[in-house]
């Protein structure tokens, strides 16, 4: 425990090892596709975003990964945003590869897919938000971790999840729930939200 009386009943972190495994955080949960060989990969990422204000989408991965040499040697990605009910399909994207001789996954080829349609790859079938990327740069670095960056180049969102601005957001999140990963092993479906409280005059 913290001595200090600011921080009664706070647990200090011991950051000389990782710390993320002893508290949760909200995640967004993505199924990240790529091409490999003949054919492709899927793989669930929670540690993905938005690059800014621009059509530009970030994931973190590893050389350790499959996905990090696919996106590197092919030069794009693919993104699904997997619906709550869709939970064990982008659980089973992350089955272990077959150790045999073409080391591929073949669960990917067992789970609902449609093509991309600017790129060589495939899109986890009903998610509802596709991305289609191209590679714009992976920074190394980060430990043993790499952030892998993409351009958007072409993007689908379902009619129920498109926001209108006389819209009730509220009631279209009510009617069709996102989908939160609670690292390392819990998730959650959203659909209880309230209009942020920005302050007056906030841009």
């Amino acid at each position: 425990m913290v001595e200090d009386d600011n921080f009664v009943n706070w647990i200090e972190l011991d950051t000389s090892n990782p710390i993320w495994g002893h508290f949760f955080t909200v995640s967004p949960l993505v199924v990240v596709g790529t091409k490999e060989n003949d054919g492709y990969d899927l793989a669930p990422k929670h540690m993905a975003m938005p690059l800014g204000l621009e059509n530009y989408f970030g994931f973190i991965c590893t050389p350790n990964h499959g996905t990090y040499h696919n996106v590197k040697r092919e030069g794009f990605f693919t993104v699904s945003f997997p619906r709550p009910n869709q939970v064990v399909m982008t659980s089973l994207a992350a089955t272990p590869r077959d150790c045999g001789e073409t080391d591929e996954k073949p669960i990917v080829y067992a789970l609902p897919t449609v093509p991309a349609t600017a790129i060589d790859g495939i899109l986890l079938r009903d998610s509802y938000l596709f991305f289609e990327c191209a590679l714009d740069r992976i920074i190394d670095g980060f430990g043993e971790y790499s952030l892998i960056a993409g351009r958007i180049i072409k993007g689908f969102v379902h009619e129920d999840a498109y926001r209108v601005s006389d819209g009730d957001d509220e009631k279209m999140i009510r009617d069709m729930p996102l989908l939160a990963y609670l690292p390392y092993d819990r998730f959650a479906e959203i659909k209880d939200t309230r209009q942020f409280p920005y302050p007056k005059g906030f841009k």
